[in-house]
């Protein structure tokens, strides 16, 4: 996609200002974000904008949380630098931004799989949680190289008290074991069962539940029925 010149950062930073909805906001606060412009429109600023490297990394600085979703969307995610990248994440204050970051823009570049390892273990939760999200992706498009009963271990001995952000990729983690990998999916469903975590989160109609053991089973029965067609 090629660049377009020309915007500035006070243009767009009014264009999003005039965007904000207190009903938007009321709602994104609920999760622990703190902007106020719906994402659907928050796309199509960017859809108009394009890619455009050098203005993204400015929005970002703002530390504005709309600012660094929209920079996030039209950034070019292979040209960032390790190190830049692990400034960023440490940096990403909300979760839709902190989600985002990982999945629209590390999950794309060269550094991704040396971001893995090194946020994997890190101290804080957040930035071990984007570790998790990482290796939950690498469990299930590439998996080559990991010891998924040593992830099994970790799992079952950390998930059930880990903070929220964590616990969730733990727990996407353990799904994903359990689906992708048939010899590890007795004990995925089992550790699932034991801990509880997510047991009882609501889920819409129509939704799968988050909850290990029933995420895992549907998602295989899914795939046998789409085999047996």
């Amino acid at each position: 996609m090629a660049e377009v010149a020309g915007t500035t950062v006070a243009e767009v930073m009014a264009e999003l200002a005039a965007l904000e909805d207190p009903k938007t906001r009321a709602v994104n606060e609920k999760h622990g974000d703190d902007h106020a412009v719906n994402l659907g429109k928050l796309r199509a600023v960017a859809k108009r904008l394009k890619t455009q490297q050098e203005l993204a990394c400015r929005l970002w600085e703002t530390d504005d949380t709309a600012a660094r979703l929209l920079a996030i969307l039209i950034c070019r995610p292979k040209a960032f630098e390790r190190d830049r990248l692990d400034v960023m994440l440490r940096e990403a204050r909300t979760p839709k931004v902190h989600d985002w970051l990982v999945n629209y823009v590390v999950k794309k570049n060269p550094h991704a799989e040396e971001l893995r390892a090194a946020w994997f273990a890190d101290p804080d939760p957040a930035v071990a949680s984007a570790g998790w999200a990482l290796t939950a992706e690498r469990v299930a498009k590439g998996p080559e190289g990991l010891d998924l009963a040593g992830l099994l271990d970790v799992i079952e001995t950390r998930m059930k008290n880990a903070p929220e952000r964590l616990q969730w990729a733990m727990n996407h983690c353990l799904a994903q074991i359990g689906i992708e990998h048939a010899e590890y999916r007795a004990r995925a469903i089992a550790i699932g069962e034991r801990l509880e975590v997510l047991k009882d989160y609501p889920t819409a109609p129509g939704c799968t539940s988050p909850f290990a053991p029933v995420w895992i089973s549907e998602m295989v029965r899914r795939r046998q029925e789409e085999t047996a067609a």
